[in-house]
């Protein structure tokens, strides 16, 4: 399916995607069982590595360099329905705070060592010319009376998205994570989901930014109003972008699309950049193999999307802050996953005898009963 028209759908983002590389990953499996630790001893950070590896094409993979958060921020006709605790305006006023350095994403990027972007996709609002050259509109439409975007505005969100990606990796980025900013987002976000899992909207339905019983039931009769709108267009996916998502999560598809496309691993963070990428591996199959799942929100339909997209997460904290919070908090372990297979020694350079087979078996044996 392409998503532009004819003469353009090479660039589309929209369209299969390469895997990484299947030699260096088996270079890396190969490299794992020479260090200077039982086999398999480090788990998840084994298979982290691996994949940072094949993505990279080289074993042993080069350590993370210049990391880039990219927080996604527009804000949703259905906000103004009840569906969260916070008013829309809110939307504004923290990209100005993420802008700042303010905000939950920025501290943990410090700590992770990562560099943050906030781009103004769909806010209500003026924002600062810093962070607005990508807007498509001011708020998308309320998917559950209305089609989120126009088609000219879907297709402009989607290239602005990939457009984002090939700017960060141009400037050099070598892993990318995707944030997302908007006040009432959970609520597209599910009806994307609970649409392409066949899931009822009280399945799916998460407390969002934390409101209440009378919340909650305003926001699932408003999925269930827009995932009956939705369901004629389930099965395209730049018209279930359109009638039913919003600028910011058709920019997110894109993205994550492009960064495939462009060889470069991206750490997805919680529910709403997690149904964007539903969406994404859906028109541009194959894009999941460039990801990984940071962790598991408290939101329900996020475990529907993981499932979905048979990703398992890295960390799981209980959180549901959105801006690429629960990415970051797994960013480390993703840099530890390199830097042992990239640093350690191995048996021969270090001198340490791997014994033989017997006895290796008995000291791995050994190591797994003294961790349980």
């Amino acid at each position: 399916m392409t998503i532009l028209s004819e003469e353009n759908s090479a660039s589309s983002p929209f369209r299969p995607v390469t895997a990484p590389s299947d030699s260096a990953r088996s270079a890396a499996a190969d490299r794992q069982r020479e260090l200077t630790k039982p086999a398999g001893s480090l788990g998840r950070l084994e298979a982290l590595g691996e994949w940072i590896a094949a993505c990279q094409d080289t074993c042993p993979p080069r350590s993370l360099e210049r990391v880039r958060v990219v927080v996604f921020a527009g804000d949703h006709g259905v906000a103004a329905h009840g569906v969260s605790a916070y008013p829309p305006e809110v939307t504004a006023q923290m990209v100005e705070n993420i802008r700042a350095g303010g905000a939950a994403v920025n501290v943990l990027a410090d700590i992770a060592g990562a560099a943050v972007r906030v781009v103004d996709i769909a806010v209500d609002a003026d924002t600062d010319s810093s962070v607005s050259a990508f807007k498509i509109r001011r708020s998308s439409g309320s998917i559950d009376r209305e089609d989120a975007l126009t088609e000219d505005e879907v297709l402009a969100a989607i290239a602005a998205g990939a457009a984002i990606a090939d700017e960060e990796v141009d400037g050099g980025a070598d892993l990318l994570i995707a944030g997302d900013m908007g006040i009432g987002n959970t609520t597209p976000a599910t009806v994307l989901i609970a649409t392409l899992t066949d899931t009822e909207p009280v399945a799916a339905v998460g407390r969002g930014t934390g409101i209440d019983d009378a919340g909650w039931i305003r926001k699932t009769a408003a999925i269930r109003d827009a995932m009956r709108r939705a369901r004629p267009v389930a099965k395209n996916p730049t018209d279930l972008l359109r009638v039913a998502g919003g600028a910011d999560i058709a920019a997110l598809a894109g993205f994550l699309a492009q960064a495939a496309h462009r060889r470069t691993p991206v750490i997805l963070d919680g529910l709403v950049v997690t149904a964007a990428a539903l969406v994404a591996e859906d028109a541009a199959a194959g894009a999941r193999s460039w990801w990984v799942a940071g962790h598991r929100s408290a939101e329900p339909a996020h475990s529907l999307a993981l499932r979905h997209l048979r990703l398992e997460p890295i960390v799981e904290l209980e959180m549901r802050l959105g801006e690429g919070s629960g990415a970051l908090a797994a960013l480390p372990l993703v840099r530890a996953g390199v830097g042992t297979l990239n640093s350690m020694a191995t048996f021969a350079d270090s001198g340490v005898s791997t014994g033989d087979s017997e006895a290796r078996s008995d000291i791995e044996a050994h190591s797994s009963i003294e961790e349980h």
